[in-house]
Parts: structure tokens; C-alpha cells; sequence
């Protein structure tokens, strides 16, 4: 079935989902006071797994089929799981809104890896602007804390730094977990991965996730005090219920219909909405250096994925039709 343009439906619909996921750092930074990171981790990919499953079920999705996909689809399940260690630790050190920024770097990081691992997707003139104007985006937004930092007395000076130390130690766990993902991304595009149907990849990244967060949180010594309020578990059934066990088969339900390249377009909405959702949420401050920091970073996600003209290469940061590019 030859790919639609986008019609209003489809339009709201994509939009929606740029909403939701946007606002899933949110969730899991809402949820932090009751429920630790990695524990919301292991709950959010066996709830989710379970979801999977269900839905695979009913539509008949052949997920154990002897396809020669496995070794690609464990490795994809340890950078999954690795991913996640990164952003549910980084979120207890940086606000929602940063990590929203630095997580939705991961395009950036296919386009450069695609150019150099995967055949045919060099990067042009304009991707390489891309590339310099997010990465300008994103040294900006390092500097933000220094830039923000009112004036303080002597006295107050240790724990501005250490405070300043802590934000930034987030960011960059945030930053690794986009090279995670899009790493990922890559060995779904350079594997049997790219043939098989999207829930099968989804089903084995949530899978091996489960153990290797759960490792972690184990680890890290977290532990659950007591019931969580109800606040939290909202937050928590958002990020399982909605974000991975709808909002992700609507994706796959979108792409099967519509055009991947104009939905993924939509997409770069997401980190913009994420930081929207920081500041109305959780209030998170949006102050003119973090501001441009964002803008630059969407504009050269946009400039990476531009949409291609007849004759040219598919975009190195694209998205695989079929694949869910979303955090």
C-alpha cells in the first residue's frame, strides 16, 4: 500500500504524540520524590513488555520466529537497557527540560555514525550545517548554568559549584544515552533488524532492558519507602501505559498508512514540547541563553533530516520506516 500524505487525522494525531512523548522526562522526573529512577525503569519495561505482547497477540505479529535476528536484537536490548541507566541517573542530577535537549541529540549522533558505518548515507552541505548549528545548541546549553548563575556571597559560592557540578554531571549522562540511542538506531538500520516487523525490535529492547535496569537498581541500593502517592503512580502508569504501550503502536499504526518522512517530521516538535512541559510541570526556568540553546538544536535536527529531493540519498538521520524514534 503506496504511503498518504498527511490528512487532519493524521496531522492531530503525530502532533499528539510529540506532546506525549515530550513530556515523558517530565514523568519520570514528577516521579522521583516516591519512586526511584531505575525501579520506575524496570516497572515502565515490564509493563510495557506485557503490552507488547498483548498487541502482538491480537494482531497476530509473529514475534518468535527464527529470522536471524537475535544477536542484532540482544545488542539492541543492551544499548536499550544502558540507555536508560543513563537517563533515568542523569534526571535525579538535571532538570526535565535540559535532558529533554540533550536526549533528542541522538539524531545527530545516526546522521554522523551513518555517515561512517552505513553505506550511501555521507553526509551533504546542509546536514554538516545541521550537525555545527545543534552541536553550537548544545554547547550553549552547557553553558547555561554558568550564564544563569546570579550573583551569590562568598559564602554561597561551594554550593553554587557543587550544584553547577551536579547539573552538568546530568546533562552528560543524558548526552551519553543519546549516543546510546542512536547507536541503537544503527544497528537496527545495519541488521536483519531493518526487515523484521517494528514490535519485534520494540519487544527486544524492552525485554533485555528489564534484567539490566534491574541490575542497576540493585546496584545503586534503590529501593521503594513506602506506598507512593497517587501523583506518582500516575506518572509512572503514563510513562508504561500510555507513552510505550499506546503511543508507540499508534506510531507503527501511523507509519504503516502515512509518509515515515513528513510524520518524522513532526517529530522534532518533541524536544521543544519537552521543555515546554519542564517549565509548565515542574517550572523549570526558560531563560533567553537556554531558549536559544533549544532553538539551535531544533533547527539543526531539522537541517540533518531535511526532507530529501528526487535523486538524492535518504537522509543519515532518518528515521526507518516502521521504527519508533522516540524516548
Amino acid at each position: 500500500m503506496p504511503a498518504r500524505p498527511l490528512d487532519a487525522l493524521a496531522t492531530v494525531t503525530i502532533v499528539a504524540l510529540s506532546v506525549s512523548w515530550g513530556l515523558n522526562q517530565v514523568a519520570i522526573k514528577a516521579a522521583l520524590p516516591d519512586i526511584p529512577p531505575l525501579i520506575q525503569g524496570v516497572i515502565r519495561s515490564s509493563g510495557a513488555l506485557a503490552m507488547l505482547l498483548a498487541w502482538c497477540a491480537m494482531r497476530r505479529v509473529p514475534l518468535f520466529s527464527r529470522d536471524g535476528s537475535l544477536p542484532a536484537g540482544l545488542l539492541t536490548g543492551l544499548l536499550f537497557g544502558l540507555e536508560f541507566v543513563m537517563i533515568y541517573r542523569g534526571l535525579l542530577m538535571t532538570t526535565a527540560s535540559r535532558g529533554t535537549i540533550f536526549l533528542y541529540t541522538a539524531p545527530l549522533f545516526v546522521a554522523l555514525g551513518g555517515s561512517f558505518f552505513l553505506p550511501g548515507e555521507r553526509l551533504g552541505r546542509l546536514q554538516w550545517l545541521g550537525l555545527v548549528t545543534a552541536f553550537v545548541g548544545v554547547a550553549v546549553a552547557i553553558g547555561v548554568p554558568h550564564l544563569l548563575a546570579p550573583a551569590s556571597a562568598a559564602g554561597d559560592a561551594a554550593a553554587l559549584a557543587a550544584t553547577e557540578a551536579s547539573t552538568l554531571a546530568g546533562d552528560a549522562l543524558l548526552l551519553v544515552s543519546a549516543v546510546f540511542w542512536a547507536a541503537t538506531t544503527l544497528v537496527v538500520k545495519g541488521s536483519r533488524l531493518v526487515h523484521v516487523a517494528p514490535e519485534k525490535t520494540l519487544g527486544y529492547q524492552l525485554a533485555a532492558s528489564i534484567p539490566i535496569l534491574g541490575l542497576a537498581a540493585l546496584a545503586f541500593g534503590e529501593t521503594v519507602a513506602g506506598v507512593p502517592r497517587p501523583a506518582a503512580t500516575g506518572w509512572l502508569a503514563y510513562q508504561t501505559i500510555w507513552v510505550v504501550g499506546i503511543t508507540y503502536g499508534l506510531w507503527f499504526a501511523l507509519v504503516k498508512h502515512y509518509s515515515a518522512s513528513r510524520l518524522s517530521a513532526f517529530t522534532f516538535l518533541t524536544p521543544l514540547f519537552g521543555v515546554l512541559a519542564g517549565h509548565v510541570v515542574l517550572g523549570d526556568a526558560i531563560d533567553w541563553p537556554f531558549a536559544v540553546a533549544a532553538a539551535l538544536v531544533v533547527a539543526g535536527l531539522v537541517l540533518v533530516n531535511r526532507p530529501r529531493r528526487a535523486g538524492e540519498a535518504a537522509p543519515p538521520g532518518g528515521t526507518p520506516a516502521g521504527t519508533n524514534e522516540s524516548r
